[in-house]
């Protein structure tokens, strides 16, 4: 993907990201750094220590050093860029940060994006190129200051073992490497929550798209953690009462593209009805070909899904 913001955030609370080290946190907890939530901002609230502030914030350095926080990424993956977000931290922001990496809480640490600006009450965006698999991230800010969220994306890297041959698995899951790709509408909730782990946490946590208003239907690509064959399906619309889709259908492809017009998609779920606010499970018909590298769930016309599971066995 072109934007590295396509990605999944890899330390995100609800991933089970979460702030565990600091060296200080007078004016504002680590804890907000990674809120899945946006920050926000309350004109008139106040602690005992100063302003409320949605982020991390240290105190003012009055001696030599910088400050920093260690953030336990909620999945371990490859790390293809990062947002400091500064948003409302307009006199008190970091003049600079830098970013270190490490498969371990100990380390060793690698720095990959070098003592870098920042403005404030923006979004700073920096890629990263780096092919190691990260699962703790080191934050330094030079010299004190506040950031509002940190956002690490990248591409999910689970343990190789989980998705050995013949292993039986969730093949659209996210903790096993999985991705949406790509979706023809998201307007009210983004795709990648189809494939989180754990069940629907709200409305808020699923994928759904606005009313339809023209002929067609809705659609999500999910490119699964490894080639294989479904072989159970299901389609769960939890939460999702009075705006469920009337039914659904699954498809696979083994196209490099599955986004190409000549990719060949081959239906192992034909048009079904769905009801509001249920768990649905399917058995998959098993089309010929060769394993399948994605899956395309339709929505008829459209709608909210809060998961969508495809269980199947990953190719030799």
């Amino acid at each position: 993907m072109s934007d590295f913001t396509e990605l999944v955030d890899l330390a995100s609370e609800r991933l089970g990201g979460a702030a565990v080290a600091v060296n200080d946190e007078f004016f504002a907890p680590k804890e907000n750094l990674v809120k899945t939530a946006k920050p926000i901002w309350l004109e008139n609230e106040y602690t005992d220590r100063g302003k409320w502030m949605d982020g991390w914030e240290t105190r003012r350095r009055r001696e030599p050093g910088h400050d920093w926080c260690v953030v336990r990424l909620g999945l371990p993956g490859v790390i293809r860029g990062v947002t400091v977000n500064t948003a409302f931290f307009k006199g008190n922001f970091p003049e600079a940060f830098s970013l270190e990496a490490a498969e371990s809480p100990e380390g060793p640490w690698t720095e990959i994006i070098e003592k870098s600006p920042l403005h404030g009450d923006a979004e700073n965006r920096f890629p990263v190129l780096d092919d190691r698999r990260s699962t703790h991230v080191k934050l330094h800010i030079y010299p004190d200051g506040g950031v509002a969220r940190l956002r690490v994306y990248g591409a999910v890297a689970p343990d190789p073992a989980r998705l050995r041959a013949g292993a039986e698995v969730d093949l659209a899951a996210l903790e096993n490497g999985a991705l949406v790709v790509a979706a023809s509408d998201m307007f009210f909730g983004a795709r990648h929550n189809l494939i989180l782990p754990g069940p629907p946490l709200g409305m808020h946590d699923g994928w759904e798209t606005r009313r339809r208003r023209g002929p067609g239907h809705d659609w999500a690509v999910v490119r699964l953690a490894a080639p294989g064959a479904i072989r159970r399906i299901e389609v769960d619309t939890t939460h999702f009462k009075g705006n469920a889709p009337g039914s659904c259908s699954v498809e696979v492809t083994e196209a490099e593209d599955p986004l190409a017009p000549d990719a060949r998609w081959r239906e192992i779920l034909p048009q079904t009805p769905l009801r509001a606010h249920e768990l649905h499970r399917f058995e998959a018909r098993s089309p010929d070909g060769p394993p399948a590298t994605h899956a395309r769930l339709n929505i008829f016309p459209d709608g909210g899904v809060a998961r969508l599971r495809l269980f199947g066995v990953v190719a030799g």
